[in-house]
């Protein structure tokens, strides 16, 4: 006896079951759907009632297909390699996995029979097919594009230009104009705006030139060019940020914007002579880092209220303290922001000024031209400022003239290169300021690092052992509140790490009256620390814990961050 055929469900049954719909919307959406050519489900989409994804997921629901969000599946980047890139925006499928034997293919049509007989052609392998949105897909062959083979086509390119120059410095120059090369700074640029980096470091080794990217403050390698790639593909770097080409034993650097996928690139560019050839290291300048909300770094609520109660002071000197690479000044541009008012005169003194402000005066420091901090500091002194910025002090000239700017009724930011917030006192008694001076101009120091943010996505949550928590640094009487942790997985959003952004571990002291009469006394950075604990300063591993205990990063990270 034959079975009847089960009749699939309507798009809106399968919405209304998966909670994504209510019955008045579905009934509204109907209406409009009889009086217009659009589909329903773009009808739902315009209206607002879902988005694409739960649409795709519906109608893969209806088809009986698997659907797949590509941003927290695990891709697996030499499987998508099987496919040639054109193949893959072609029929917007990709490669993303196996089973049972099969090659797992993302597609925005699983319907499209041609496109899986090309598929299994040129990859000869069976397919099975899930459903992804054409967006997803689109965003997934962009990361995963194989930049190897372009790289090997463009080199072969851009050696046989260089080689009929040979010798004739203005023809080299003129070959590096040409399309190949341009592509590859191109090719690379996009690589690591798509991926989030905040620095390029392209090396010189015996054999190759390695790229890497560092991306949330870890680097990461992305490829291998043939050695005879890198006097073209740097050469054609210091044109960009006009430097000397012909110079190659001494480190220079330069500044270069560039356009890619439609957005402005600001470079910061510095060359560095190895055995092997110059090294050059890409800093991408995000201007989204200078209007950056205080509130949005990472201060917890009692350590933002002490630095505030700071900045809002209309003379003292703050110090931002921490090693390179740590978000200072970050946190003083975020300082700026909220200071920055029409009826005061702000002026920075800055080595080098990464991000232009406006209604902010600021200045590059030239050494050459016997431009430095000191100098140009004298200097601004007689220009009426309310607030001055210095990018760093290094020496005992800068640090005398920012603690004597402060005493005489200015505003001074400032960042030091100091491991905690304590030490900033001592580093200045060391550089021979006067002990009395510090303890009547400083008014905070801030301590801080960057830590990486857990993915949303794919973190995991667990329950720690008493053990784990004690050999993290929880205190026996906070083991308790901490019921959950989480650990990093990895997925296609974060790019396989786990992680996904930074935030900011911040050690906050003011100075007490207690601490200026220890900074007098020449105490040692541990007296400070321990009253500045009494009066209730929290520690950057502290507060790296609390975070970690919010569930916005892990132990692991905070480990890697903080001694």
């Amino acid at each position: 006896m034959m079975t009847a055929k089960r009749k699939p469900k309507q798009l809106g049954q399968i919405l209304l079951e998966q909670g994504l719909l209510t019955r008045e919307q579905l009934d509204r959406a109907l209406e409009e759907h009889r009086n217009t050519p659009k589909s329903l489900g773009r009808v739902l989409i315009d209206l607002g009632y879902i988005r694409e994804r739960d649409l795709v997921r519906a109608l893969a629901e209806q088809v009986g297909l698997e659907f797949v969000d590509l941003t927290e599946y695990r891709i697996d980047p030499v499987l998508t390699s099987l496919l040639p890139e054109a193949l893959s925006r072609r029929y917007r499928a990709l490669p993303i996995g196996e089973r049972d034997g099969k090659l797992l293919v993302a597609m925005s049509d699983p319907a499209n029979v041609y496109a899986l007989d090309d598929i299994r052609t040129m990859t000869g392998r069976d397919v099975q097919p899930v459903v992804a949105t054409a967006n997803d897909v689109e965003q997934a062959i962009q990361k995963f594009s194989v930049m190897g083979d372009q790289v090997e086509a463009l080199a072969s390119e851009v050696v046989e230009a260089l080689e009929e120059e040979a010798g004739d410095l203005s023809g080299v120059e003129a070959a590096l104009e040409d399309a190949p090369i341009v592509k590859l700074v191109t090719a690379i640029m996009t690589q690591a705006t798509a991926d989030r980096a905040s620095d390029v470091h392209i090396e010189p080794t015996e054999r190759d030139v390695r790229v890497r990217y560092r991306v949330d403050g870890v680097l990461h390698e992305v490829m291998h060019s043939p050695k005879s790639i890198q006097g073209g593909l740097i050469s054609r770097l210091k044109v960009m940020a006009d430097l000397n080409i012909a110079e190659k034993r001494v480190p220079q650097d330069g500044r270069v914007s560039m356009r890619v996928s439609n957005k402005s690139l600001d470079l910061r560019l510095a060359t560095l002579p190895t055995v092997y050839g110059e090294k050059i290291v890409i800093r991408i300048l995000d201007k989204s880092n200078a209007l950056m909300q205080l509130s949005e770094l990472g201060f917890q609520e009692e350590a933002f209220k002490r630095y505030e109660k700071s900045f809002r002071r209309p003379y003292g000197a703050i110090l931002v303290t921490g090693p390179t690479g740590s978000g200072k000044s970050t946190t003083l541009y975020a300082t700026l922001n909220i200071v920055n008012q029409v009826d005061r005169h702000i002026i920075t003194v800055e080595d080098p000024v990464e991000y232009r402000l406006h209604g902010v005066n600021q200045i590059q420091v030239n050494p050459k031209a016997g431009l430095t901090f000191a100098s140009a500091l004298r200097s601004i002194l007689r220009a009426d400022p309310d607030i001055i910025l210095i990018g760093e002090i290094r020496d005992r000239e800068t640090a005398m003239i920012a603690v004597e700017s402060a005493l005489t009724g200015h505003l001074v930011l400032s960042s030091l290169h100091t491991n905690d917030a304590p030490s900033a006192i001592t580093r200045l008694t060391e550089m021979e300021v006067e002990t009395f001076l510090v303890a009547s101009a400083l008014d905070c120091v801030v301590a801080q690092r960057l830590a990486r943010k857990l993915c949303e996505k794919c973190k995991q949550p667990y329950t720690p052992d008493t053990a784990e928590l004690v050999e993290a640094g929880y205190e026996e009487q906070k083991l308790e509140e901490v019921q959950e942790l989480y650990h990093p997985v990895g997925c296609q959003y974060c790019a396989n790490t786990g992680y996904r952004g930074r935030m900011g571990l911040y050690e906050v002291m003011p100075m007490s009256e207690e601490i200026e009469r220890l900074t007098v006394d020449r105490a040692s950075s541990e007296a400070i620390r321990a009253v500045a604990l009494e009066q209730g300063m929290i520690e950057l591993r502290a507060d790296g814990l609390m975070k970690a205990a919010q569930g916005l990063t892990s132990i692991e990270e905070i480990a890697r961050v903080v001694k």
